[in-house]
């Protein structure tokens, strides 16, 4: 890349200047400061090296790289250990557009001999192994709902926390914690902090738009400024807290953070987090992905209900202490339907009887399509009394729509006996309703 008069401006700078191509991670310049602490005797020898080979010794891009995040204009400013230089860097990023690229352009001082970070870069030299080590660990999990669980242990133990978590924003526009980790001896808090109403946490939204972290030392602090936080905070026994926001395509998705820390460590606290949302971001992507993959796999299309395959998941999570209660139901007259109307009218009809299946039963009931024209209902933990009126239920709603279903329900108090064979009896039931169905009607199944 020819040498620009911007990258004249930098040369002489006393602070450390780079520039890389942010789609390729190729180091495109450094200035002078930067090439002596690098080892490197000319920019010539920047050429064909991409930005984390040289400045992190790493085969592959940084988990903290934040180019993604940055916009021509505006700066970012954060601090991180660097583990090659052995220097605790205050950073400012901003991106520009150079001879068509967009360019990540990165001023960073040695901030190392500042009285107050002097004992941050021994931490920092710890955490970082600390932290690769998680990394390393939470890639090789599994998949990414592991990765996460691990991520959040090694913060914990390593910023001295006694719970690390994620919140995400749900579709009702409150917060759910959807993971956690806790110390030995600390309350798991998870299950209560699901839907947290969204005027709980406005105010620290109100921050993260600003693209800030909350930092309290003392909660008490808090008491009249933000009540409903100081009662929700209060309630977890938390006294210090920091918590940074998570980003999707540029929008607030929830936040992550520590309770409990070291208050004399909340600075230091806040970095690590900043730097490690940058993974966390990336992992519940990922997990997102996988989760459609799995549901595309698990779901009939037409109806989205479940399909075969998360049937036989479902029954096989089934406790044998629990009472169950099926309902094995058949579509009569689809195929005369297909016939003669076509499948875009069996299709209808298939919809329609869906439709009252899930207007019959609530959420309690998971529903299945495994054939053409077979449902099922499932229920695991309900009443008889309660599955009975359930079942009553859906014929109702089989006069609303219009469809007819022929239905073979079970009930027992365990599924001890196997649900195999409970499911073979409401089969047995359902073609028996089936066969008065037709005879009642004066229809010849064989024509």
């Amino acid at each position: 890349m020819a040498e620009t008069q911007m990258w004249k401006f930098f040369d002489e700078m006393n602070e450390l200047v780079y520039a890389a191509d942010i789609d390729t991670h190729e180091l495109l310049y450094m200035n002078k400061k930067a090439l002596q602490l690098y080892g490197l005797q000319s920019a010539e020898q920047l050429a064909g090296k991409k930005c984390y080979e040289v400045m992190q010794k790493a085969s592959v891009p940084c988990a903290i790289c934040n180019g993604r995040e940055l916009s021509e204009g505006y700066f970012k400013e954060w601090r991180y250990y660097n583990p090659v230089l052995n220097k605790y860097l205050m950073v400012k990023d901003t991106m520009q557009q150079v001879d068509g690229r967009r360019v990540r352009v990165e001023l960073a001082m040695d901030v190392s001999a500042d009285n107050q970070q002097k004992n941050m870069v021994h931490n920092y030299q710890h955490l970082e192994s600390l932290i690769n080590e998680a990394l390393r660990i939470a890639l090789q999990a599994s998949d990414p709902e592991n990765s996460l669980k691990i991520v959040l242990e090694y913060l914990g133990k390593a910023l001295e926390g006694e719970r690390a978590y994620i919140f995400e924003k749900n579709k009702k526009g409150g917060d759910d914690n959807t993971y956690e980790w806790v110390a030995n001896g600390v309350t798991p808090e998870k299950d209560n902090l699901q839907n947290v109403p969204p005027e709980v946490c406005a105010g620290w939204y109100r921050i993260f738009y600003e693209d800030k972290c909350v930092v309290i030392d003392n909660i008490e602090k808090n008491r009249t400024k933000d009540v409903l936080v100081y009662e929700t905070l209060k309630r977890q026994n938390i006294s210090s807290i920091v918590v940074v926001p998570l980003y999707s395509d540029g929008n607030v998705i929830g936040f992550y953070g520590v309770d409990n820390p070291p208050v004399e460590a909340l600075g230091y606290t806040s970095n690590m987090l900043q730097i490690m949302g940058h993974f966390i971001e990336s992992l519940l992507k990922m997990r997102n992905l996988v989760r459609n993959l799995q549901a595309m796999s698990y779901s009939d299309q037409l109806t989205q209900f479940g399909n075969r395959y998360a049937m036989k998941e479902y029954l096989e999570n089934i406790r044998p202490e629990r009472s169950i209660g099926i309902i094995y139901g058949d579509i009569t007259g689809l195929k005369r339907v297909n016939d003669e109307a076509g499948h875009e009218a069996g299709d209808r009809l298939i919809l329609s009887a869906c439709k009252c299946m899930r207007e019959a039963f609530d959420a309690s009931y998971t529903l299945f399509r495994i054939g053409g024209d077979e449902l099922l209902a499932i229920s695991a933990g309900i009443g008889e009394t309660e599955f009975g009126e359930n079942v009553e239920k859906m014929k109702a709603c089989m006069k609303e729509y219009a469809v007819n279903i022929s239905v073979g329900a079970v009930w027992r108090n365990n599924a001890a006996e196997g649900i195999q064979s409970i499911m073979a009896e409401a089969e047995k039931l359902m073609y028996e309703d089936k066969a008065s169905y037709y005879a009642a009607a004066g229809i010849d199944r064989r024509k």
